[in-house]
């Protein structure tokens, strides 16, 4: 497929990036003025300042639980916490509730959380028929594929999860094109017609969100006549990043700034070293600014083959929050990060825990620049501060830990 889904696909990226750090400081002083919470967390910033990804990392990353903590302050006043500038009414016609409980509002512009430009790329086109099987039930999931493919022109038939039975008869009698929901439920689906004979051979395309696609997932797909294709999108940001048909990594939504930081930091690392995915969209509705999404990835370098210019992530690569138990303590990246920033000659750290449960040990594995008499024992006694635990400290050259993101291993035996 050589189409798009608009021209900002196949922008030069220099006027991508000039009309994005354009669009930031305008929505971060929005951010300030209508919704509350930033307007505290981002209180003294001059919004006209930040103009640059340089000085976007400078603003503090709001995570998932900051956010949850800050509705569950407010419940009695704004189930939001501040961080919502729609009031309940005709400009809010839906909220939905994420497990926590955290509360997203629905804002009235069309495609909403943007998930057309994935669909496109799925190949959905106008005239189709979308077997929806997200869930329609209390979260958005449904309604963020739902919204994109009335966008493109679609109709949508909204099947939800479970009674498998009654989706085969379903799309034996509907004749959908597409389908739209986990990959797991898809393969449920497949499986079922095979072994009751029901005709599905009307669905040729999918878009999947919620789960990872393996590639051998989507090739088992494709002997069965489907071409499933992945997207990346949360109830809070919308979509972040889709797949396209060069099946290399997935490409960043046009509606996002994106950046790769260090777990527990909101410090951007070198392009292709794995680190937390943090998101700012520029969603007048729900203006999230350096929002960290707890997601691994890392940027893909060069250009997809199909043309779109944007910038690539690799793929969903694990989770960022990796707060480990040792000795009755809990550790997490922060304290890690706490640590090198003392030592301006340590490049990446690693702590690495081993032994058994209630009789571990740890090492903080340092990559270094230079290596001056006593740098050893002084990070020693930095693990010891920051921690409240005695901590072993390996020096290693530049270049030697692995590029996976990880800040802590949990390398214990748990028999």
């Amino acid at each position: 497929m050589t189409e798009y889904y608009d021209a900002l696909e196949t922008r030069d990226p220099a006027a991508r990036e000039t009309q994005l750090m354009a669009a930031l400081p305008v929505q971060v002083a929005h951010a300030q003025k209508a919704a509350p919470a930033f307007g505290a967390i981002l209180a003294g910033l001059q919004a006209r300042d930040v103009m640059s990804r340089q000085a976007l990392a400078r603003l503090p990353v709001t995570r998932k639980h900051e956010l949850q903590a800050r509705q569950q302050a407010a419940r009695g006043t704004d189930v939001f916490g501040g961080f919502s500038t729609l009031l309940r009414g005709p400009k809010m016609p839906r909220i939905f509730s994420s497990p926590g409980p955290i509360y997203e509002p629905e804002g009235t512009a069309p495609d909403y959380w943007r998930a057309a430009r994935a669909l496109f790329a799925a190949g959905f086109r106008a005239g189709d028929l979308a077997h929806n099987a997200f869930s329609y039930h209390m979260t958005p999931g449904a309604f963020i594929m739902e919204s994109g493919a009335h966008a493109i022109g679609c109709s949508v038939f909204p099947a939800g999860v479970g009674q498998t039975e009654q989706q085969l008869q379903a799309i034996a009698e509907l004749r959908p094109e597409a389908y739209m929901g986990t990959p797991s439920f898809l393969r449920i689906l497949v499986e079922k017609a095979l072994e009751t004979g029901s005709d599905i051979s009307s669905l040729r395309k999918g878009l999947t969100g919620g789960e990872a696609l393996p590639p051998s997932l989507r090739d088992w797909f494709a002997g069965h006549g489907l071409a499933v294709y992945q997207s990346y999108a949360t109830a809070d940001l919308g979509l972040i990043a889709y797949e396209t048909s060069a099946r290399e990594g997935l490409v960043l939504d046009e509606g996002v700034i994106v950046e790769i930081v260090r777990p527990g930091t909101g410090e951007p690392v070198p392009e292709g070293e794995v680190g937390e995915l943090v998101v700012t969209t520029l969603n007048p509705d729900y203006p999230l600014i350096r929002f960290g999404t707890g997601d691994l990835s890392a940027i893909l370098p060069g250009a997809c083959p199909t043309g779109r210019t944007n910038t690539r992530i690799k793929g969903w690569m694990g989770r960022a929050d990796q707060t480990t138990k040792i000795r009755g303590m809990f550790v997490h990246p922060g304290q890690v990060a706490d640590i090198t920033r003392r030592f301006p000659e340590v490049l990446k750290a690693r702590l690495v825990v081993t032994g058994e449960m209630a009789s571990d040990s740890m090492t903080l594995k340092v990559e270094a620049s230079a290596m001056p008499q006593g740098l050893e024992s002084r990070i020693s006694e930095a693990i010891r501060d920051v921690t409240k635990l005695r901590g072993n400290v390996e020096l290693m050259a530049p270049g030697s830990l692995p590029n996976d993101g990880k800040v802590i291993e949990d390398a214990r035996s748990y028999k």
